[in-house]
């Protein structure tokens, strides 16, 4: 089995987790998620001469989107994945929330709608689209379950969970997204958050206050 290997880059002042995913020995790679001030997680795929093939979205909110055409002017046209429920929010400030922190985000719309259930493919790895409302209506994580990886967008925290205060957020969504999507992966699986260290589904199972305590 090819083990994906995920490679993590903490951008700009939100902090935001966005992501390289390779598999040993190839070139082509994933970006998941692109932020503010994206240099750092540019610069190691130039350097390590891995070729960007798609950029996936787990949601659009600003902070998740800012670095998209930095990262289109760097390394060229390349598809660009989003769930169906956030087409047209890339360039919407209303919409990814950007008009909300006084600026006027506009980039690159998704030119790829996903859907609940469909599978993506990187260098013969498997990875399964999971549909995850709450934080935001068209949050995806996205699963590769023959290692027990899954890269989880801003739906569950090290000890936390997704906002669900903004005007696109639904805290009913997301209790259902983590109760009986999230906790219904194994106790194995390490999960890579949008914001913070990532951890397993099994520790948060037992330790995060709003899994254990319900919100």
């Amino acid at each position: 089995m090819k083990r994906p290997q995920i490679a993590t880059f903490v951008l700009s002042d939100f902090q935001t987790n966005c992501f390289v995913v390779t598999t040993p020995g190839d070139v082509d790679c994933w970006i998941v998620d692109c932020g503010f001030e994206p240099d750092a997680l540019l610069d190691h795929v130039a350097e390590s001469g891995l070729k960007p093939i798609a950029l996936l979205l787990t949601h659009t909110h600003s902070d998740h989107i800012g670095g998209v055409d930095a990262l289109l002017s760097r390394f060229g046209a390349m598809p660009i994945y989003v769930h169906e429920a956030e087409a047209g929010f890339c360039s919407d400030p209303m919409l990814n929330l950007s008009a909300l922190m006084g600026m006027e985000l506009r980039v690159t719309e998704p030119d790829h709608q996903l859907t609940d259930g469909e599978t993506l493919s990187l260098n013969g790895t498997v990875w399964r689209v999971v549909h995850a409302p709450g934080h935001s209506p068209g949050g995806v994580l996205f699963v590769h379950d023959e290692s027990n990886q899954a890269i989880v967008g801003d739906t569950l925290f090290m000890g936390g969970i997704g906002r669900h205060d903004f005007p696109t957020s639904n805290v009913r969504d997301l209790r259902r997204t983590i109760s009986e999507v999230l906790m219904s992966m194994p106790d194995e699986m390490v999960i890579h958050p949008g914001h913070g260290p990532s951890t397993t589904i099994g520790k948060e199972r037992r330790t995060n206050p709003f899994v254990v305590q319900g919100f």
